[in-house]
């Protein structure tokens, strides 16, 4: 009997060890100063949330981190006034130069505090789907931090990652990917 136990457990071991797809996380960066609830959406898990007989198309897929209402990111439009910042290959930090654009989206943001805005999180077509899709939310949430530094109130930010599934430009070179590394800003009426 006691040889029959042993093999059994090390086989239930080693099965529990063996992990069959890498788990997502709905870990996020901590909020500057406190602030309390935005809502986070990552590509993860529309379906999760939707009612069973809906899908998604276009790629992405999205869930809230928090108990609040998810955007309905159709409903928002771009506005001129608004730029996208850019990143480095396989960055999420706030460049210098990007930081003066954050500095000026903040400002138009202050001064239209009727508006919401909806973060863009965009990778360039390297790397897996589900790497760039954990690349595009960091690259989302640093924008996102970096204007409620600036004084922008988190409860007026979402964001969201598309990874690579949504390129500005899809030639196979260094000038495309760089375009393609980017925050995106949408807006809509409160």
């Amino acid at each position: 009997m006691r040889l029959m136990v042993v093999p059994a457990m090390l086989l239930v071991l080693a099965a529990a060890g063996c992990a069959k797809r890498p788990a997502t996380s709905m870990a996020s960066a901590p909020a500057p100063s406190g602030a309390a609830g935005s809502t986070a959406m990552t590509p993860a898990a529309v379906a999760s949330q939707a009612p069973a007989t809906s899908s998604t198309s276009g790629g992405g897929t999205t869930r809230a981190a928090t108990a609040t209402a998810r955007p309905q990111p159709g409903t928002f439009r771009a506005v001129p006034d608004l730029k996208d910042v850019h990143f480095d290959f396989d960055k999420y930090e706030i460049r210098p130069a990007d930081a003066r654009t954050l500095d000026a989206n903040a400002a138009w943001l202050k001064s239209n505090a009727s508006m919401l805005v909806l973060i863009e999180g965009h990778c360039d077509e390297r790397g897996t789907n589900e790497y760039n899709i954990a690349l595009g939310e960091r690259r989302a949430r640093a924008t996102m931090n970096y204007l409620i530094s600036q004084g922008v109130a988190q409860s007026r930010v979402s964001i969201i990652s598309y990874g690579e599934e949504r390129p500005v430009c899809t030639d196979h070179n260094e000038a495309c990917w760089a375009k393609n590394r980017h925050a995106h800003f949408l807006v809509k009426p409160q």
